[in-house]
């Protein structure tokens, strides 16, 4: 039984737990985040007053910092949480361990898990949600809404361009020694390709996965991605495709690796639309 699937079992099992529910929280005045793109979305509703702890993946926008730590979205701690005596507990669908939404599903607090979706109408739709949840009463959410929906407009015009082109585009989480961890089938690597009108090249398997140098060179794709912390044992983009088989890839040989903010592309908040739409006009230079 994969994570996932039994958070979700979990998670239908034990009613306290709403999973995607929207409706207004009774009491949102403190409220605990576990999971980056959220606490993202809650600062861009302007709503980050009501916050009184995050996990670790909250690191945008800097000011998270200031704010007690709950540990990792998947390696929680149902005493770190309670601790804080939170009113409103806002959660990702890879929110865990099991024990700890069951923990979690017996104290009556109110819960609420959003599912995640790897899509830029995914995003939206966490956006207008935590709206509802936290009952956002500035006169400017709605404009705020619109102005993404603006931005998905443009994104998807851009991407359309990108899929007649055909462009591939291979992603690197981070680097296994010299074999790269690439975003295939299903993953947020995946979907953020995918905003861009762009096809993931590493297309034949699904998940997380190192790949080979021989892998690497079939794929041969014309983009190659790479996040910060994937680039953090090389000097510079130069290095990275000297010293490893992408050399031999269209990408490396046409100057073309470029590396983001893992969370700012992967993290599926505000950011990642903004980041989809500056790799998209790359690719369709």
């Amino acid at each position: 039984m994969t994570m996932r699937f039994s958070s979700f079992f979990l998670l239908m099992l034990y009613a306290p737990i709403a999973w995607s529910d929207c409706s207004a929280a009774k009491d949102a005045s403190k409220t605990v985040i576990a999971g980056g793109s959220l606490t993202e979305i809650v600062y861009f509703l302007e709503e980050e007053e009501k916050i009184i702890g995050v996990d670790v993946t909250s690191n945008f926008p800097k000011a998270t910092s200031d704010f007690p730590s709950i540990g990792y979205v998947r390696a929680l701690s149902t005493e770190g949480i309670l601790s804080l005596k939170p009113t409103l507990i806002l959660g990702e669908d890879d929110m865990g361990p099991p024990l700890v939404i069951e923990q979690l599903s017996l104290t009556g607090l109110d819960v609420r898990i959003l599912e995640e979706d790897h899509s830029s109408s995914g995003i939206l739709k966490k956006i207008e949600c935590l709206s509802k949840v936290l009952d956002t009463k500035a006169n400017d959410t709605l404009a705020k809404i619109d102005l993404v929906k603006e931005d998905i407009n443009y994104l998807n015009k851009i991407s359309q361009i990108n899929k007649v082109s055909g462009i591939k585009v291979m992603l690197i989480l981070n680097m296994q020694g010299t074999s790269p961890i690439v975003a295939g089938l299903g993953t947020s690597g995946d979907g953020f390709i995918n905003m861009t009108g762009a096809s993931n090249a590493a297309n034949q398997f699904e998940g997380w996965k190192p790949i080979s140098s021989e892998a690497i060179i079939s794929y041969n794709p014309d983009y190659i991605i790479i996040t910060n912390r994937g680039m953090s044992s090389f000097p510079d983009v130069q290095s990275l495709a000297n010293t490893t088989s992408l050399r031999l890839t269209s990408a490396a040989q046409n100057g073309r690796i470029l590396q983001e903010d893992g969370m700012a592309m992967l993290g599926f908040g505000t950011r990642t639309i903004s980041t989809a739409i500056q790799f998209a006009k790359v690719f369709s230079e």
